[in-house]
């Protein structure tokens, strides 16, 4: 089957939103390109800018975007095992709709759009040699699910910076089923060990900075986790980001 030209793709696109115009991320309102939330949904998403805890992304009252001293409560009475991280969103209805209907509902349009805002949230993070990194899913859930939401998002990150990927570097090793529903310990306890690099994929770890990246995060258990199964391997750094934060999570 012969392939479709630029001029083709262009003009099956067009006539494809003809067909099907599209729609906010989050509503039914017609907007200018797939993808793309309304003004209404955009001013209610929760969006992270300004000052935000240098470690978590939580949002914080200040007026210097760039404080790299920045900390939030919750890290400062948690260790962080790794070096910076930032999130997209916070938490909300908004960013709700968008993360289940990549998690649970197919709705892999939503990754291009949000591995841009991503990468746009990650610019302070970013080194060089970075190799951009997704949390695993164990193989029980991916195999229900059918895709890795973190390896979608993470895609589309590093397509977007132009970073080096790997979407298998790491393995959960042990099913920990699902944090919801858990205090801030348990949720620690209960993905302690759960992860170890891929044999084949190992040898990309040592030296290398690392950046970690999930579709959520609430206490930075599973980040947590992820990090010190990489720092234990000789990555020179890890730093992380999430499309949403939980703020405030117990």
């Amino acid at each position: 089957m012969p392939r479709l030209t630029a001029t083709g793709k262009a003009l099956a696109t067009r006539v494809l939103q003809a067909v099907y115009p599209p729609q906010c991320m989050t509503c039914e309102t017609l907007v200018e390109e797939q993808g793309a939330l309304c003004p209404h949904c955009w001013r209610d998403t929760g969006f992270i800018f300004g000052l935000c805890c240098n470690l978590c992304g939580t949002p914080l009252p200040g007026d210097c975007a760039d404080d790299p001293v920045a900390v939030c409560d919750d890290c400062l009475t948690l260790a962080r095992p790794w070096d910076q991280g930032r999130a997209v969103m916070v938490y909300g209805d908004k960013a709700r709709q968008i993360l289940l209907g990549l998690k649970y509902h197919d709705r892999l349009d939503h990754a291009p759009v949000a591995g841009k805002w991503m990468a746009r949230a990650a610019q302070p993070l970013v080194r060089p040699d970075t190799l951009v990194v997704p949390v695993p899913l164990h193989w029980l859930r991916l195999l229900k699910r059918r895709y890795n939401q973190a390896a979608v998002l993470s895609h589309a990150l590093a397509n977007t910076l132009r970073l080096a990927h790997c979407p298998d570097l790491l393995i959960r090793s042990r099913y920990t089923g699902t944090q919801d529903g858990r205090g801030r310990m348990a949720r620690f306890a209960n993905v302690q060990g759960a992860f170890r690099p891929n044999p084949r994929q190992a040898h990309r770890i040592a030296g290398r900075h690392i950046l970690l990246v999930d579709d959520v995060m609430t206490a930075g258990a599973t980040f947590a986790a992820a990090t010190d199964t990489l720092l234990a391997r000789g990555a020179a750094s890890v730093r992380v980001i999430a499309l949403a934060r939980v703020a405030h999570a117990e």
